[in-house]
């Protein structure tokens, strides 16, 4: 899913998709509902920017984003970023201008979000190296944590590292379910 001169698409501004969701009365936060996607893309669901929306909240009614709206444009952006070969995969985090409690509660939503996500796609066992089952299990520690913020300097690097973690795990997740199995069938 690339714009016309074959780029990537990035991710709308979180407060652009925070909006959006906002709007559209959709019941969770833009972290969360971009880690729903991600999640189920992860987990081998198939969705098209018409229907995901409805299929990633497991509502048939779900609005489905116009054309260019920030909802759309996460759809393609997300698709787009978990199909590129140089793992340009980004999370939609509040913006570092927000406090870090605020951005450490967007990041437990988007873990809570993928978690959801990944097992309506993945099911219940699905095809895990050693590796991604043990990042699938640190997610949902993550999602679980009761954070405290006693240090800011040291809390925002932990900060940074655990985000970079997250983005990892997800794309390990995505490798064993989407892309091994893509890799067996064109081998056969």
């Amino acid at each position: 899913m690339s714009d016309v001169h074959g780029q990537i698409q990035d991710l709308p501004a979180h407060e652009a998709v925070a909006e959006d969701v906002r709007r559209k009365g959709l019941g969770v936060d833009a972290s969360e509902l971009h880690g729903l996607l991600a999640g189920y893309v992860c987990g081998g669901g198939q969705v098209t920017g018409s229907d995901w929306l409805g299929t990633v909240m497991l509502d048939e009614q779900a609005p489905r984003p116009a054309e260019g709206e920030a909802l759309d444009t996460v759809f393609k952006a997300t698709t787009g970023q978990l199909a590129d070969a140089d793992f340009g995969f980004a999370l939609l985090l509040p913006h570092e201008s927000q406090s870090l409690e605020q951005r450490a509660a967007g990041l437990l939503g988007w873990c809570r979000g993928f978690l959801g996500g990944f097992g309506l796609a993945a099911g219940a066992k699905p095809p895990l190296s050693e590796e991604s089952a043990e990042a699938l299990e640190d997610l949902g520690k993550i999602a679980g944590s009761q954070l405290s913020y006693d240090d800011p300097e040291g809390d925002e690097q932990a900060l940074e590292e655990v985000a970079e973690f997250v983005r990892v795990a997800a794309l390990l997740l995505h490798g064993d379910c989407v892309l091994g199995p893509a890799r067996r069938r064109r081998l056969h």
